[in-house]
């Protein structure tokens, strides 16, 4: 009978903000620009920090492996995103539901994870500057960046198996703009009750401990950046920590508000936009909050632009 449930549903059709048709022409073309700029944003950083060897530190390194998370996560939500803005409906297979919501978690897992490690690294530089080179060699970077990326491939696989395990035998109708874990949620023909407390539990391991844990680190960095002596150097470390601050906050923020109660009190409208946040926002921001203050990577930016001109010159 399970069985036969499960085979009653064969697609999806993704709703999006078919309840406000005159808002969806103007929001396609908003979210195009997003989606462009986000990629070539990120795209810059990964090529310049691949081409230039001066780059290549655990500091930058970690700043490619997270462009190329949010490049990763935005071809994943923002191309079904945009033809459901582009139709009154948009039909997704059921394998295409589970491939897009697995890809979503493993990428959104692991921004986790490696934005937890890039915080620990800025604390080690600044708070024990004569041991960084200890606390973080080579071997402790791979050692970060690989469990963080198969942190977030066990977080998904062990998610979406869980989730599409359930039976669907309709209504077929996901009030949202992509396969997220809620919306498909509420579709499932069985008491769901066991999967909300792991994803409430999960949710706080993989989302609310390494949030506390980069507060923490962030806290240590602003006592030792107060113990300064008060030069631009001082101010340039205080605007610099409160930029990566407010990325934290908003990818973490607004992906626990979705993910601690999987079927929340919140309306479908409310949870459209928090999901907007950390899928649509958090990918263009980064580029900006992390490189557009750095010199380093704004020099190593012009360098190879210099040579460029200088390549098309001869």
């Amino acid at each position: 009978m399970k069985g036969q449930n499960q085979s009653s549903v064969v697609d999806f059709i993704l709703l999006g903000f078919s309840n406000f048709p005159e808002l969806q022409g103007q929001l396609f073309g908003v979210f195009l620009v997003v989606y462009l700029v986000t990629l070539m944003g990120n795209a810059v950083i990964i090529l310049v920090i691949s081409l230039e060897q001066s780059l290549h530190v655990p500091m930058y390194l970690f700043l490619q492996n997270l462009s190329v998370v949010d490049v990763s996560f935005s071809a994943v939500v923002m191309p079904e995103m945009l033809v459901v803005l582009s139709t009154e409906k948009t039909v997704i297979t059921f394998a295409g539901c589970f491939a897009q919501m697995y890809f979503l978690l493993l990428f959104g897992g692991t921004e986790c994870f490696l934005l937890g490690a890039m915080a620990y690294d800025r604390f080690a530089a600044i708070c024990h500057p004569l041991s960084y080179p200890v606390l973080m060699n080579q071997r402790v970077f791979v050692k970060l960046v690989g469990s963080s990326w198969v942190s977030g491939i066990m977080v998904a696989t062990v998610q979406t198996s869980w989730v599409f395990s359930f039976p669907f035998c309709g209504p077929n109708e996901i009030n949202h703009l992509f396969c997220e874990t809620p919306p498909v949620l509420e579709l499932a023909c069985a008491d769901t009750f066991l999967f909300e407390v792991y994803a409430f539990t999960g949710t706080v391991l993989i989302v609310m401990v390494p949030f506390l844990l980069i507060l923490l680190s962030y806290l240590r960095i602003l006592l030792a950046i107060l113990k300064m002596p008060p030069t631009t150097g001082r101010q340039k470390a205080f605007s610099t920590c409160g930029s990566h601050l407010t990325s934290v906050t908003l990818f973490y923020g607004t992906a626990s508000m979705t993910y601690l109660q999987p079927k929340s009190g919140y309306s479908p409208d409310t949870k459209k936009l928090l999901s907007l946040a950390y899928s649509l926002l958090t990918p263009l921001l980064n580029p900006l909050i992390y490189s557009l203050r750095n010199s380093e990577l704004k020099r190593a930016l012009m360098k190879l632009w210099r040579r460029k001109a200088d390549l098309h010159t001869f």
